[in-house]
Order: structure tokens, then sequence, then C-alpha cells
């Protein structure tokens, strides 16, 4: 059974929103694979262990400065923890994304051991 709360998936999305890479990490396991919104597999592309993960979290904030995970609400059932958020972010050629989405927790002694992200796909909204 889980220790995780979805009070500890919420200090972890507002950790998101600070930019805070080591408060994101927490409660991520050493050995977490995470399982992104995009890439060439059927399930995006897969990033595996902490300090991966972490690399991968401050990228997408380097690259969209003012990404951010808004509206997030959070359970957690067994093992099994849900977060759902709208993600909101600009890149540098001002190109725009706004589009909502959920992760898929996978919980074991406390720690999440499987992040697997989705969002909805939706256009870009192009600068003006």
């Amino acid at each position: 059974m889980s220790q995780l709360t979805a009070d500890d998936l919420k200090f972890t999305f507002d950790a998101f929103n600070r930019h805070d890479v080591d408060a994101v990490m927490t409660h991520f396991a050493e050995d977490c694979v995470f399982t992104t919104v995009a890439g060439p597999e059927e399930f995006g592309a897969r990033i595996t262990g902490r300090d991966a993960i972490a690399k991968a979290f401050v990228g997408v904030w380097t690259a969209m400065p003012d990404a951010e995970w808004a509206d997030h609400r959070h359970f957690v059932c067994g093992d099994r923890g849900v977060s759902e958020w709208t993600f909101r972010g600009t890149d540098a050629a001002g190109r725009r994304v706004e589009a909502q989405g959920v992760d898929l927790f996978t919980i074991r002694d406390g720690k999440l051991v499987m992040k697997q992200a989705f969002r909805k796909q939706r256009p870009v909204i192009e600068p003006r």
C-alpha cells in the first residue's frame, strides 16, 4: 500500500510550476520511468532514472520558460495516482501550447516509479 498522498502530488505540481527540480524530484524513486507525451514509440519516449528525468524536466523549462501545469487536481488509490492538469507554455519562437492532460503514476513504497504523461493533441497557437 502506498504512503504517497494526493497532497504529495499537489506538492510535486506546485514545484513543477516553480520550476524547482529538487522539490519536483522529492517523490521520484531512483529507478523511476517517465513516458513522455510525444516521441517515436507508441508510448512516446521513455526516460529512465531520476537524474535523466530531472534533466528532461529542466529541458522543458528551458525551452518554455513560462511552462505551467495549471488547475492541477490529484488522487491516489492504492499503488496508483492520477494528476489532471492544463499545460501552458510558450517556446522561443512565440508558439504557444495550451492543452489538458493527465499523468498516471505507479507508486511503490511511497515513491513514484512510473510517470505516464498524456496530453490532448492540438495545434500550437502561432504568435500574432
